[in-house]
């Protein structure tokens, strides 16, 4: 059983990457990847925290991009490390600057806010600004954050820095990862087969078929895109941990119960 979506404190989990193996362990998971937004700080912690377990872990990044001004976001595995650094600390410092920028507007409407220290490579988000908004009293919840101040469209509400989608896939493949799209039923910026055959021709490797926020229909959808195009197929519970990010409280790791034939499939075209 494979977990192909996963965060940990290193964005905008919960749980530290030590805690998040030893929960897939429980869980029964047989291989977990490592998914943190733009960052890849969790890797060597939780390798070592499933040192000696029967579980592999799999080097991955969710990568934040855009197309037509809407969050966009695409799946890397099996990034060559050193490639891949420099470049994605870009997308790390655009993530700081985001985030300040939300805790600016955040002081101008009246809620001043301080965020933790956080580590080298650990990527600021919005689960860690609406934890400083309870801890200052602005809010009681976490929900309430999000619902009144962070969700796209509030007055604190900041998009990405301009990073496409395409230039995304294209560094992807360049640092010899394999680019999937995550959760496509859930973007709102366009029409999502033509955003689809966009992606396929800039090097696109795979779709995310098994989202907890994709219906039956909408899987089966993705997973015949696959099998039309050669691509890899994923799926993950796109797990942040038992609380932090409302959006995900509710799911539980290993949703799926995936097999691990689709993990054999990764590595294969990882390898090509």
């Amino acid at each position: 059983m494979i977990e192909l979506h996963c965060h940990t404190t290193c964005s905008d989990g919960s749980l530290t990457p030590t805690e998040l193996v030893k929960e897939a362990i429980a869980q029964g998971v047989k291989a977990l990847a490592i998914t943190d937004h733009d960052t890849l700080a969790g890797w060597e912690e939780a390798q070592a925290a499933a040192a000696g377990h029967d579980l592999e872990i799999v080097p991955g990044v969710e990568l934040s991009t855009v197309w037509g001004n809407r969050s966009l976001h695409i799946l890397g595995f099996y990034p060559n490390r050193d490639a891949f650094e420099a470049p994605l600390r870009d997308r790390l410092e655009g993530r700081k600057r985001r985030a300040e920028a939300m805790v600016e507007k955040l002081e101008a409407l009246g809620y001043p806010i301080t965020l933790p220290e956080m580590g080298d490579g650990i990527a600021p988000g919005r689960p860690h600004i609406a934890k400083a908004m309870v801890e200052a009293g602005h809010v009681k919840t976490y929900d309430e954050a999000f619902n009144r101040f962070l969700s796209e469209g509030k007055s604190a509400y900041v998009q990405y820095e301009k990073f496409s989608a395409v230039e995304g896939v294209q560094l992807l493949r360049d640092c010899g990862a394999v680019p999937v799209w995550a959760h496509p039923f859930l973007f709102r910026g366009g029409n999502i087969p033509q955003v689809f055959e966009v992606l396929l021709k800039a090097g696109l490797m795979g779709l995310e078929v098994y989202h907890p926020t994709h219906s039956s229909g909408q899987a089966a959808i993705l997973s015949e895109w696959c099998g039309e195009n050669q691509l890899v197929k994923t799926g993950g519970s796109d797990y942040h941990g038992p609380s932090n990010d409302p959006a995900h409280r509710s799911i539980s790791l290993n949703h799926f119960h995936l097999p691990l034939t689709l993990l054999d499939c990764l590595k294969e075209a990882a390898l090509n």
